[in-house]
């Protein structure tokens, strides 16, 4: 760490350090320096691609690209320069990069009201809308096909046939549901290839957290975790917020009765993700909910591919986990299907 420390141009001497948040990806310390300021230092994770100068790349351009939009300086992330001139660090432990820590701020594991999720899509729509003149060629694409949702039905019926850990046989009710769903999920993925909606810089992971509010005011600030932002539909950043923060229940919630879409979350995120992008064409507003859909079938399916080849990508804490995710992302999508005219009848509203 120390090597670590001494490769970043901090204002002063680092005075303390200790881990922060609760990501599950990268490693963060917070740094206090001996003039009080606070950074925040990261050891990036090789999990989602090899290619570490390349992801930092696309953060640096991003976030060049939005500062010059934003006149307050906590409306964008602001790495610090590395003392060899470059915005990360290599060492024998790692690739680690800093940030300054944005203060003034608190974020939201689960949005406390409706207002709280509309401030969300604010931040979100605003950061689609901010990007929608950066050319999304121009960015490493750091986890191919990743929401090509045919391919991932492809891997899947790879997984069932080589079902490595014999799960197979007792999940055949979880597996026939989203092969039954081959169609709705591969829709979006076919409009892309035809030209019907438009690529743009998207952010990719649009939970709840991301997005930093004023601690005063609890509006929309800052739009953090920029490391999966890359070429993508705008319609993935809205159904993975809306799979994510409209769903009432948690993520890996055993009590399926727990499990609705709350229609008046779906409005306000519509609400705000519409007034914050205005840009979007008609064709991107009319496939919002399926974009809901669409991204929260394409994770239940991943939970379940992840657990019939025996739990190697995502994190679990019990053996069923990932079954238990994959039933959850099944109830949520239930209910989308049932109430896919209110959301349809939401966007038109918001439009």
């Amino acid at each position: 760490m120390r090597e670590v420390l001494s490769s970043f141009q901090f204002d002063s001497p680092v005075a303390e350090k200790r881990p922060y948040g609760l990501g599950h990806i990268n490693r963060t310390i917070l740094v206090t320096t001996a003039s009080g300021c606070r950074y925040i230092l990261q050891r990036v994770s090789e999990a989602m691609t090899s290619n570490i100068p390349g992801l930092m790349r696309n953060i640096a351009l991003i976030t060049e690209h939005l500062r010059k939009k934003n006149t307050d300086p906590r409306a964008v992330l602001s790495l610090l320069p590395a003392r060899d001139g470059k915005n990360y660090c290599h060492t024998e432990a790692g690739f680690f990069r800093v940030y300054h820590f944005v203060e003034g701020t608190i974020t939201r594991q689960m949005a406390e009201s409706a207002e709280e999720f509309y401030q969300s899509a604010l931040g979100f729509g605003g950061f689609l809308e901010q990007l929608s003149d950066f050319p999304p060629g121009e960015l490493f694409v750091v986890i191919p096909d990743f929401h090509n949702t045919p391919d991932r039905l492809r891997k899947f019926r790879e997984s069932i046939e080589k079902d490595p850990m014999g799960r197979a046989a007792s999940v055949k009710k979880e597996i026939e549901f989203y092969l039954s769903r081959e169609k709705e999920m591969s829709q979006l993925q076919q409009m892309l290839e035809r030209g019907e909606l438009p690529l743009r810089v998207t952010h990719n992971d649009t939970k709840l957290n991301n997005v930093l509010l004023d601690e005063k005011t609890h509006k929309a600030l800052c739009v953090v975790d920029l490391d999966t932002v890359m070429p993508g539909l705008s319609a993935w950043d809205f159904g993975d917020a809306i799979r994510f923060g409209a769903s009432t229940g948690a993520e890996d919630e055993l009590d399926l009765s727990k499990i609705h879409l709350s229609l008046p979350y779906f409005r306000a995120f519509a609400k705000g993700f519409l007034e914050a992008c205005p840009g979007l064409t008609e064709k991107e507003r009319e496939v919002m909910p399926l974009g809901a859909l669409t991204i929260t079938l394409e994770c239940g399916m991943r939970f379940l591919t992840d657990y019939i080849d025996g739990d190697h990508y995502y994190a679990i804490s019990r053996e069923t986990h990932n079954l238990d995710r994959a039933r959850t992302q099944i109830r949520l999508a239930e209910e989308m299907e049932q109430n896919e005219k209110e959301m349809k009848a939401a966007i038109v509203e918001c439009s």
